[in-house]
């Protein structure tokens, strides 16, 4: 018997048919959409309508009748009460459209991928929480996720940005090794390139991990609402501190908190030290030290011992004493420092002796900024050692660290990592404000602070960007304002005139007068010979 043939439209028509196929399956869509209210009413009145047939086959037959009547009685009042049955009908949609809406519970758990990681991650903590004498371990092989994993959230990625661990009491979180192998752990399993947050609770054995968001980088320098004697190091997180400052963050306003650094005779961390990698940093958090110091009327002396001419901008400002980039004019300013150092001290001594307040000039702040002092100290070095008999000029810091508190005098140093090992006693012993920028290990860190941050710190970071602590305070994140150069030729125009702005007015004799009574003038930086390029 031979075969009948296919229908033209089955043997020509695949095209027409897969484009009929997507206007239909797109109609239907839209048909869905535009349909959908009334869907969800119509499923509403199916709802109620089975409800009110249930009530009323659950009604006794004796009370049927009162019911009926009772119920007759409503629709007539409301028939005869000004616009009763349009507020019937309100109502009765609203009713319909609430019984007919989506009940599909929302997912709670984990999803399959997500559970997959907690599970990972619950074995590689296994090793670390557990003991072999424990009779009911928390933390064993093959065990449950979920009975120690709680408050657990993802982002958009797959990964972990929230997560509450629950651990045996025996385990010694007092030591502090202890705790850096379990938070490098979670580091690596929970995704690196991230900062994470540890929050341990020794008395109640849990930890918790959360993922940091990035501190504002784009702050530039402006004038803070701070006092005499408050400088703004920088800004932190907004749990780390109870204060915030309103500051200009490109074109809008916002409030952030801060790392404040508090000096003067009450002040309990005197002096600053800075340490970080070149091109961290330090030199824009000087440059911000020394802007809000003159800003409050201070005197500002400016030792740079690198000779990049990084402090250009500030050479002959008001407020600014002298700027030196020479180990001839840095020892001057030091012999100069230790003497009005003990002139202060004198003159507050006598009129304390005689029931009068201290002299104006000894309450006037006096700020010394020395950038990689170890640089000069290495050229005095090779000085003494062809014959120069005049020792090392930074000996003469032990004087304005160890008495600059009481007079109003404070010091700040910013070095290398590289040559900290040349840093005095002193220093290390007064500078108990200690600011680490750049990217630096945990061991780096814990050195120079004294205690290891709560955050795993990332590879990579952008300028300004490190941790502080002010005493025997605790660690905080820390992102120091844009303060750039602006003579540098690199530098944005934002940026760039915002430090222009900030700069006091040039003095008509200059500056560098200070060290003229104890070694001749200053060397002094050159000033820029384009007067129009300080101009906005």
């Amino acid at each position: 018997m031979a075969r009948r043939p296919l229908p033209r439209i089955l043997q020509h028509g695949n095209a027409s048919l897969a484009r009929g196929r997507d206007l239909a399956r797109t109609a239907a869509d839209n048909a869905t959409d535009v349909l959908h209210p009334l869907l969800v009413i119509g499923r509403g009145l199916r709802v109620l309508a089975a409800t009110g047939r249930r009530k009323w086959s659950d009604t006794p037959k004796d009370k049927r009748g009162p019911a009926l009547f009772f119920g007759a009685a409503c629709v007539l009042v409301l028939a005869l009460m000004p616009y009763g049955p349009l507020l019937s009908l309100i109502a009765l949609m609203g009713a319909a459209a609430w019984q007919g809406r989506d009940r599909t519970p929302a997912g709670t758990g984990p999803g399959e991928a997500e559970a997959e990681r907690l599970g990972s991650l619950y074995e590689a903590l296994v090793p670390y929480f557990s003991i072999p004498e424990d009779p009911a371990p928390l933390f064993a092989h093959g065990s449950g996720w979920d009975k120690v994993f709680s408050g657990y959230e993802f982002d958009a990625a797959g990964r972990l940005t929230r997560l509450r661990i629950r651990y045996p009491a025996y385990f010694t979180d007092g030591e502090s090794d202890s705790r850096a192998r379990i938070e490098a752990l979670l580091h690596a399993k929970s995704g690196r390139g991230r900062e994470y947050l540890f929050d341990w609770d020794e008395e109640g054995n849990t930890l918790d991990l959360s993922v940091l968001p990035p501190l504002p980088a784009g702050i530039a320098a402006q004038r803070f609402v701070t006092s005499p004697g408050e400088t703004v190091l920088g800004f932190t997180d907004a749990g780390g501190v109870q204060r915030t400052l309103p500051v200009l963050d490109g074109a809008e306003m916002r409030d952030v908190p801060p790392v404040i650094w508090r000096t003067g005779p009450r002040a309990t961390e005197p002096h600053l030290l800075a340490v970080g990698q070149p091109g961290s940093g330090t030199s824009t958090l000087l440059r911000s030290i020394a802007l809000q110091a003159l800003h409050h009327g201070a005197g500002v002396l400016i030792v740079e011992g690198g000779g990049s001419g990084e402090y250009t901008c500030l050479t002959g400002r008001a407020g600014v004493l002298a700027v030196e980039c020479g180990p001839g004019g840095a020892r001057a300013t030091l012999e100069w420092v230790a003497h009005e150092t003990e002139r202060r001290l004198i003159a507050t001594n006598r009129a304390r002796q005689a029931g009068r307040p201290a002299p104006e000039d000894t309450r006037r702040p006096l700020w010394l900024l020395l950038d990689r002092p170890s640089v000069l100290g290495h050229l005095a070095a090779a000085s003494a050692a062809e014959g120069d008999g005049r020792g090392d000029p930074f000996a003469l810091l032990q004087v304005p660290l160890r008495h600059g508190r009481s007079v109003n005098v404070t010091v700040v140093v910013a070095e290398h990592f590289d040559q900290l090992e040349l840093l005095s006693e002193a220093v290390w012993a007064h500078t108990r404000a200690r600011v680490v920028l750049g990217a630096a290990s945990i061991p780096q860190i814990t050195g120079v602070l004294g205690l290891p941050p709560h955050t795993t710190p990332t590879v990579e970071v952008p300028a300004g960007r490190g941790y502080a602590r002010l005493g025997a305070g605790p660690v905080h994140r820390l992102q120091v304002p844009v303060t750039p150069d602006p003579y540098d030729d690199g530098v944005a125009g934002a940026a760039r005139d915002a430090v222009l702005g900030l700069l006091p007015e040039r003095c008509p004799g200059g500056g560098g007068t200070v060290t003229k009574s104890l070694a001749g003038p200053p060397a002094q930086a050159p000033a820029p010979a384009d007067a129009a390029a300080e101009a906005p």
